[in-house]
């Protein structure tokens, strides 16, 4: 083989090689910029707390996959009124008791969750499988869960109790399927 018939092919290596390259980066950067708009502040998140961007993105997409499974459905008109009217009487009960209506707030998100077919076993697969959808709501989420955490150990102010019935009011109104307002989220209910 000439020389110029083996330069000639490892020039046409060359670019296969660096086209491909090219293809993947691509690649990355759209599903990057895809995970960033499904996740928004929990892809952050996510990145922070694993040791690589590639380690949180496929933390991500396997929330996606796991998610996919869940067969979430929406509440009925009936449920959706039942819940809503539950989460009035928790708020009015706030002012005789705030330590007891946040803990009923806790758990009423956790039901309707539950209705609406998440897993609700552990704070940390609720947050995962709420990523997907909720996530920016998580925060509130997040705020109220640790507020609550005081709260069983008998040291959450009553400032600290309303911050947390509040914050577990924007995912409840998520979860019912109700913009901020009380209108309808589209496509829900």
């Amino acid at each position: 083989m000439s020389s110029n018939v083996a330069l000639i092919i490892a020039i046409i290596v060359l670019v296969v090689v660096i086209a491909g390259l090219s293809t993947m980066a691509i690649g990355r950067r759209r599903r990057t910029k895809a995970l960033r708009r499904r996740f928004g502040p929990e892809y952050d998140r996510a990145v922070a707390e694993q040791p690589s961007r590639r380690a949180a993105e496929r933390d991500l997409q396997e929330r996606e996959r796991r998610h996919a499974d869940l067969g979430l459905k929406d509440l009925d008109p009936h449920k959706r009124q039942r819940y809503a009217e539950q989460w009035a009487r928790t708020q009015a009960h706030f002012v005789e008791e705030p330590e007891a209506a946040t803990r009923e707030a806790d758990a009423l998100v956790t039901r309707v969750m539950a209705e609406r077919g998440y897993p609700v076993g552990d704070f940390d697969t609720r947050v995962q499988d709420l990523s997907v959808d909720h996530a920016e709501t998580l925060g509130h989420y997040r705020d109220a869960h640790e507020i609550n955490k005081v709260n069983e150990r008998g040291q959450a102010s009553t400032e600290q109790l309303r911050q947390a019935l509040m914050h577990y009011r924007v995912l409840f109104a998520e979860l019912l399927g109700d913009a901020p307002g009380g209108r309808p989220v589209p496509g829900h209910g």
